[in-house]
């Protein structure tokens, strides 16, 4: 007989930025840093006999909680990887919602009749997970094992140990949280659900599903929480522009003219060598902010850069800004780019504290700027 704990990865960044990641290898969010923290306390008095982690980055950084401090090495499972989400891999849900309702209301039924365009079936992704954890069991008889996986791979194995359909998960299955731990016991094909997606090692403070009311209402594709983005039309939209630009401008130049040419000229210069350079935020039908980034300025130093970061004041504090901050990181990652720079007012407490809980910190001044303003940086590769 194997003991197996099954562990979700900690918070990622498709949990907060609001995008599919299947198996798309983002990271962990500082948060789920800091939960796998916890993590790592509660098996810390738990005998393991070997580790496995799914391939994807944000399991293997989870798995360290689990082998590091009892000197194990981590072992690679390629089968224990999230469902496959083929071409909708680190699309934004709000994006979704709008192109594909019908897909994603099968996808929230976890119906077997739904898949993403070059992905897997729930059925699919059930069987091989479920496959895996007995494989790994199978090869550690009488041992006891950790297994670092994810939310929909997890969900989909239990649904085949519960003797249930997968329409029937979301119904037998509990939520579970990020850093949830589930405990088997298995014998051959016999597998005893000891307990499920538990999380009371997790403080409320990190709580990813206390503190996100679309996660606890399952309602990924929700227009007014999910985001989503289209080229700025500098033609249709300069107007538009030109007075978002303005009103971030008197914020924080004061004293100084307002270049409303010269802001559009150089944004629409930049759009028209990438359209997606300068993006329309959109919530629903309504342009909700803008989001300009520069492809260019700290090329040199391996770094992307976003010129210009606005969010209208009735979507402000609401946890939404975030998801922006998302939409960079899947423009320059792809680039190549190891850091992600933006400027900020060291007067602004409210958006050092904003960019500070989500990575960022001071790497100097701008020395360009007729006023005081920080450059921060955060780290958008492997880290």
């Amino acid at each position: 007989m194997t003991t197996v704990y099954l562990v979700r990865h900690g918070e990622a960044e498709g949990n907060i930025y609001r995008r599919l990641h299947g198996q798309y290898n983002g990271d962990l969010t500082e948060n789920g840093l800091r939960q796998v923290e916890y993590l790592e306390r509660r098996f810390r008095p738990i005998h393991l006999d070997a580790v496995y982690s799914s391939d994807l980055r944000r399991c293997v950084k989870t798995a360290r909680a689990l082998y590091e401090h009892k000197g194990l090495p981590l072992q690679l499972e390629p089968g224990l990887r999230e469902m496959a989400m083929g071409d909708w891999e680190d699309k934004p849900w709000g994006e979704l919602g709008r192109t594909h309702p019908e897909q994603i209301l099968l996808f929230r039924q976890t119906s077997r009749d739904f898949c993403a365009p070059g992905g897997e079936r729930f059925e699919q992704v059930r069987d091989r997970v479920a496959d895996t954890i007995l494989r790994l069991a199978g090869k550690h008889d009488g041992e006891t094992i950790a297994l670092s996986t994810h939310f929909l791979a997890m969900r989909s194995a239990l649904s085949r140990f519960h003797h249930c359909s997968v329409e029937e998960i979301n119904q037998i299955i509990p939520k579970c949280d990020n850093i949830g731990v589930t405990c088997l016991r298995i014998q051959g094909e016999d597998v005893k659900i000891l307990y499920e997606c538990d999380s009371s090692h997790l403080p409320e403070s990190l709580s990813t599903i206390g503190r996100q009311s679309w996660k606890r209402n399952n309602n990924v594709a929700d227009p007014e929480a999910n985001l989503w983005y289209r080229p700025w039309e500098p033609e249709q939209e300069r107007e538009l522009y030109l007075r978002f630009r303005e009103e971030a401008w008197r914020n924080t130049h004061p004293n100084d003219p307002f270049d409303a040419e010269g802001f559009y000229r150089d944004a629409w210069n930049a759009a028209r060598e990438n359209p997606w350079s300068v993006v329309c935020v959109m919530q629903g039908d309504r342009v909700a902010g803008l989001l300009q980034m520069d492809l260019h300025r700290y090329e040199q130093d391996g770094s992307g850069f976003i010129f210009f970061y606005y969010l209208i004041p009735a979507l402000r504090c609401r946890g939404l800004g975030v998801q922006l901050l998302g939409q960079a990181v899947h423009t320059f990652r792809p680039l190549g780019r190891s850091t992600l720079r933006l400027r900020c007012s060291p007067d602004n407490q409210i958006g050092l504290h904003f960019y500070g809980k989500y990575g960022f910190y001071p790497i100097g001044a701008d020395t360009g700027s007729s006023v005081p303003l920080l450059v921060l940086e955060k780290r958008i590769d492997e880290g």
